[in-house]
């Protein structure tokens, strides 16, 4: 009899002991603190999100494109791709609140390839400029429908052409950069800039700029490029058109049409271009020409079509000042870290 009164008591201390634990586990979930990560999972531009919290009874959520969600795990389709910082606000039933926020890249536009991630702390534009390994479809070409090359000799240009072939190194030194916002600024540490050598002497013979350094003689059998002083305009704007029939005058030969007064173009149809209107600014090349079509862009590189004005003979008139375009250059740039 006593030993069944043993194991019953032992029994019940054994059951006591674990209904005690559970219940102490209970509470001690209950007081967890308030706490909230966010996961997210991105189609295109549809962006599933999901709240992991502890001890919240309400969620508020921020997308980052003017729309918001009270639901715990929201479903948001952002109209517009670019970057965006997406907030989530958790409360627990005292009023308390805990905020996360996460940076997303949505179905990423031109624009925002160009620009940077403008939600980034200490965001300061997206700056590039000329590599100088250059790539295999930077060349030198003909300004007119197909750009073929110059130089069938010469598919593709060098690593560091224009410091070994043009002894003008400066070109890969001098920085573009392109805000959110439609800023742009130039940076140029020697307070030059890189372009034909018909457009600095035109600068020059205007009184607006001094040329400072020739190159191409070697390559060219006459010099071909300079180097020319050069302020960057403060209040220097762009703008980025993702599909459009870009017209340029051109010579004769290579025209695909006329433009009144007569004016031998050639047009490119639906490229991407970037412009920079009412400033000096322009990008990569100074030249008579600086709107530039834009080959290819990606997170890290974009390669550009700039037109240049080589030969005096393509200046038509001088008031107003109408150059024909008689080369193009495709190069790359690359993003400065």
């Amino acid at each position: 009899m006593k030993q069944k009164l043993f194991y019953f008591l032992t029994t019940m201390l054994i059951m006591l002991a674990y209904i005690f634990t559970a219940c102490s586990g209970q509470d001690d979930e209950l007081d967890f603190p308030l706490s909230a990560e966010i996961f997210y999972s991105v189609d295109a531009k549809q962006v599933a999100f999901s709240a992991l919290t502890h001890s919240a009874v309400s969620w508020e959520w921020d997308f980052g494109d003017g729309n918001s969600s009270s639901e715990k795990n929201p479903v948001h389709v952002y109209e517009n791709g670019g970057y965006y910082a997406a907030r989530l606000t958790a409360k627990d039933s005292g009023g308390n609140t805990v905020t996360k926020e996460v940076n997303l890249a949505i179905d990423l536009t031109p624009f925002a390839l160009l620009t940077g991630d403008q939600t980034a702390e200490g965001y300061d534009g997206k700056t590039w400029k000329l590599t100088a390994s250059h790539s295999v479809n930077d060349i030198l070409a003909n300004s007119d429908a197909e750009l073929s090359l110059m130089d069938d000799g010469i598919p593709s240009l060098p690593t560091g052409t224009f410091d070994m072939y043009l002894g003008l190194p400066e070109a890969y030194n001098h920085e573009f950069t392109f805000y959110n916002n439609g800023d742009y600024r130039q940076n140029s540490a020697d307070g030059s800039a890189f372009g034909g050598i018909v457009y600095a002497m035109v600068l020059q013979q205007l009184g607006l700029s001094d040329i400072t350094k020739t190159g191409g003689k070697a390559v060219f059998g006459a010099d071909a490029f300079a180097l020319t002083t050069f302020t960057p305009d403060a209040n220097a704007t762009f703008k980025l058109t993702e599909n459009e029939d870009f017209t340029i005058p051109t010579i004769p030969n290579f025209a695909t049409g006329t433009q009144p007064p007569g004016i031998p173009v050639v047009t490119y149809p639906g490229v991407m271009t970037i412009e920079f209107s009412g400033s000096t600014a322009f990008v990569g090349i100074r030249d008579f020409h600086r709107k530039v079509i834009v080959q290819e862009l990606t997170d890290r590189s974009m390669r550009l079509v700039m037109f240049i004005t080589l030969s005096p003979d393509a200046i038509i008139s001088m008031d107003p000042l109408i150059a024909l375009s008689t080369t193009a250059m495709a190069l790359t740039f690359t993003v400065v870290n």
